[in-house]
């Protein structure tokens, strides 16, 4: 119990830490939103699904110290942000492609995704993964929560803690931004959404690419 006590303050600030940074707008919370908005509920929901092993996946290499590996070598990194640009640049593809669509195009109903479920997966996974940002954001966790000393058991329960609250909260956006209302609405205004995501995609692909 001592030993909890010791430890619970860093693992809670670690867990604050993770949804100051799920609140705040980013390339994963932007693409649950088209997806959820374009394709539905159930599309909406595996891609977080995804985002969630990505980010519990991240947690388990940090935690492992991989991550050390990645900071000490500037050609690795430098790799995972060339791949997570040009993955945000083909978001922006996708997303200025449906902009250029007639406005009629509407919203998919809840059940009823343009793809399989593993598709959907497979994007919220990749996107997550190829994130430069979700990987510097759980270097911080992790030294946040996890002090030199610590028990093993302290930093397993900030990744699996961390990993359940990002699923969760992923699973949260993806409910709310397929609801009756939110797909009114982005019928109604689906070229101007999706060329704000085309153009926040590419912003952000674009400063991964060139930016040293």
């Amino acid at each position: 119990m001592a030993e909890l006590q010791m430890y619970l303050p860093g693992i809670l600030l670690a867990y604050a830490a993770l949804l100051v940074g799920l609140i705040s707008p980013g390339p994963a919370l932007m693409a649950l939103m088209g997806v959820s908005l374009g394709d539905g509920r159930r599309a909406g929901r595996f891609f977080a699904l995804g985002i969630g092993s990505g980010s519990f996946c991240i947690g388990v290499i940090t935690l492992s110290g991989l991550s050390a590996l990645l900071v000490a070598y500037a050609d690795a990194m430098y790799a995972i942000r060339i791949a997570g640009g040009c993955y945000l640049l083909w978001l922006a593809y996708k997303a200025f492609k449906s902009a250029a669509r007639p406005a009629t195009v509407a919203a998919k109903a809840d059940n009823d995704p343009q793809q399989s479920p593993a598709h959907y997966y497979s994007r919220g996974l990749a996107l997550h993964l190829t994130n430069p940002k979700a990987i510097l954001t759980w270097i911080a966790i992790i030294s946040i929560g996890f002090q030199p000393g610590a028990p093993l058991w302290v930093g397993m329960a900030i990744v699996a803690g961390c990993g359940l609250l990002s699923t969760g909260i992923h699973l949260f956006y993806a409910t709310a931004f397929s609801t009756r209302p939110v797909i009114a609405l982005y019928r109604r205004m689906a070229r101007w959404i999706n060329g704000i995501l085309g153009l926040f995609f590419a912003a952000i692909g674009l400063k991964l690419l060139f930016n040293r």
